[in-house]
C-alpha cells in the first residue's frame, strides 16, 4: 500500500486525489477520534448539490470507523489548483513520506503554486530552515538518493554528505558511511574534517563575522530562501539557494526590482 502511495506522489499532484490511503494508517487516529471526537474539521466544497472532500481523507475514514454520524467541516470555494495544493499539503502533514518524497512534494508546491519557502513553511507548519534542509536533499547524487530511499542512510547522514564538494567525493563519502556504520554525529565530524581538507573551512582561530551573519539572515528573510555570505582570502561570495525553475524566476524578478533603473 505504501509503495502505491509513493508512486502516486511521483506522478504529480493530480494522483494524490485518487491515491489509496493505507488501510492500517488511521488505526491510532480512530482511537483518538472515538475518545475525543474530530477536533480538526474536514475541508469540503459545495458542487452540484453535494459536498466534495478536498482535504481530510484519513480523518474521514477514521471518523467513520469510530462510528461518528456527523463531522465538522469547513466549506471552501476552491479552484482545481487550490484543491491540488490542499491535497498535497494534507499528505505532507499526515502521511509517512520518506525524506525525498517530502522534498519532492515541497518542490512541487514551490514550482506549481509560486510559494516562497517562508509561505510554504507556514502552510505545512514547519520552520523555514527545516524546509530548506529537506529541499537540499534533492541535490544529492542519484546513488546517494538510492541509499537514502533504501534506509542505508538517514536524512541526517545525507545532509552531511551535501557538505562535501564534488559528486564523486559525495558518493564515496556516502559509501564509507554505510560501510563503517557511522552514526550521524560521527558522520558530521568526519564531514567537517573532509571540508577542512578541501579548504572550505575558515582559518583556525578566525573570528566569526557577526555583521555578515546578520546580513545573511536579513537577505534570507527578504528573499524567502537560504542565503550564505562567505569570506575568502581575496574577497568572498554570496550564495543564494533555489530548488526549482519557478523559484529561480521569482528570485531573479526580486533581484531585478532592486536594481537601479537605467
Amino acid at each position: 500500500m505504501e509503495s502505491r502511495m509513493r508512486k502516486s506522489l511521483g506522478k504529480g499532484l493530480e494522483a494524490l486525489l485518487t491515491a489509496p490511503t493505507p488501510a492500517a494508517a488511521p488505526s491510532e487516529l480512530t482511537v483518538a477520534i472515538r475518545r475525543h471526537g474530530l477536533l480538526q474539521p474536514l475541508v469540503v466544497r459545495h458542487i452540484a448539490g453535494r459536498y466534495e472532500l478536498i482535504a481530510g481523507e484519513r480523518r474521514l475514514r477514521a471518523a467513520t470507523r469510530a462510528g461518528l454520524a456527523r463531522v465538522p467541516v469547513i466549506v471552501r470555494e476552491a479552484r482545481a489548483e487550490d484543491r491540488l495544493e490542499l491535497a498535497l499539503i494534507e499528505n505532507v502533514q499526515r502521511e509517512n513520506l520518506t525524506a525525498l518524497e517530502e522534498a519532492e512534494a515541497y518542490r512541487q508546491l514551490l514550482d506549481q503554486h509560486g510559494l516562497t519557502q517562508d509561505e510554504l513553511a507556514e502552510r505545512v507548519g514547519k520552520s523555514r530552515p527545516a524546509i530548506t534542509n529537506t529541499l537540499r536533499l534533492l541535490g544529492l547524487p542519484d546513488a546517494v538518493k538510492a541509499q537514502l530511499e533504501s534506509g542505508e542512510l538517514t536524512a541526517g547522514h545525507a545532509r552531511a554528505v551535501l557538505a562535501i564538494e564534488g559528486v564523486t567525493e559525495q558518493v564515496s563519502f556516502a559509501r564509507e558511511i554505510v560501510t563503517r556504520h557511522l552514526t550521524k554525529s560521527e558522520t558530521e565530524r568526519l564531514a567537517a574534517a573532509r571540508r577542512a581538507r578541501q579548504g572550505k573551512q575558515p582559518a583556525a582561530g578566525r573570528p566569526t563575522d557577526v555583521h555578515l551573519r546578520g546580513l545573511a539572515e536579513e537577505f534570507t528573510r527578504g528573499l524567502g530562501t537560504r542565503v550564505r555570505i562567505t569570506r575568502h582570502p581575496r574577497g568572498g561570495s554570496i550564495e543564494i539557494e533555489f530548488y526549482s525553475d519557478a523559484e529561480l524566476d521569482r528570485l531573479i524578478d526580486r533581484l531585478r526590482q532592486a536594481l537601479p533603473r537605467a
